[in-house]
């Protein structure tokens, strides 16, 4: 919960990430290991690609999200020391990315802050024709003023300049601007790059203990937004 002794101006931007935070990732969660016919292959495919998407970001490259994510799917089988799947397979699995549903509060949520008088912006490592689809499909597309892709900058979250990218973009300062993310890593990013933050606690995520807490933090949406709103 926040310090209610210090008074924060309310922001005027939401920004949210939208895998796991917004949408249930629950398809893949069992067609991944099904195609592997391993239970682990999940997490270890999610994972591994979180992981070289911050590599590429580290060293200076860029590939798009998707393809790092069918290689990400080749290094699960060779980490669990499983045949590779074929390029139809991976292909099918990567672009379950855009057939998720929201999260069943997600809606509810989101109605509350944008009657709230917030502008609400989706900000995601997929790419916007990606996040355009993801949107659409969960029925959630028409709650946003807009998408920003980190696309745009070449580098993944939770690089500084993705959240600051976001910020010129919108034209607002980081003292305007709260992110609502599911990861540790997304909140701490953006306390870094001096927005404020909301973590949604879905199961599964925690925040990373040695960065700075969230400024809210909630079991899901609606909480998150009740706090938020005050």
């Amino acid at each position: 919960m926040p310090d209610s002794s210090i008074y924060r101006p309310l922001p005027k931007v939401l920004l949210f990430d939208v895998n796991e935070t917004l949408l249930d990732m629950g398809k893949l969660k069992r067609a991944v290991p099904k195609a592997f016919g391993n239970k682990h292959a999940f997490k270890q495919w999610f994972g591994l690609l979180l992981y070289y998407s911050l590599v590429d970001t580290v060293t200076g490259t860029y590939h798009p999200f998707g393809h790092i994510a069918e290689a990400a799917l080749d290094m699960t089988a060779d980490m669990l020391e499983e045949k590779r799947l074929s390029p139809t397979t991976k292909k099918e699995l990567v672009g379950l990315l855009s057939q998720l549903p929201a999260h069943p509060d997600v809606p509810r949520g989101l109605q509350m802050l944008l009657d709230a008088g917030f502008r609400l912006v989706a900000f995601t490592n997929s790419p916007q024709l990606t996040l355009d689809a993801q949107l659409r499909y969960a029925g959630i597309i028409h709650f946003f003023e807009r998408g920003l892709s980190v696309d745009e900058v070449q580098l993944y979250k939770p690089h500084f300049h993705t959240y600051q990218a976001a910020l010129q973009t919108l034209g607002v300062a980081p003292t305007e601007v709260l992110l609502v993310a599911a990861h540790g890593w997304d909140v701490a990013g953006a306390q870094d790059a001096g927005l404020r933050s909301g973590f949604i606690a879905r199961p599964g995520q925690t925040l990373y203990p040695l960065a700075t807490p969230p400024t809210y933090q909630g079991k899901d949406l609606p909480s998150l937004a009740r706090q938020i709103i005050g």
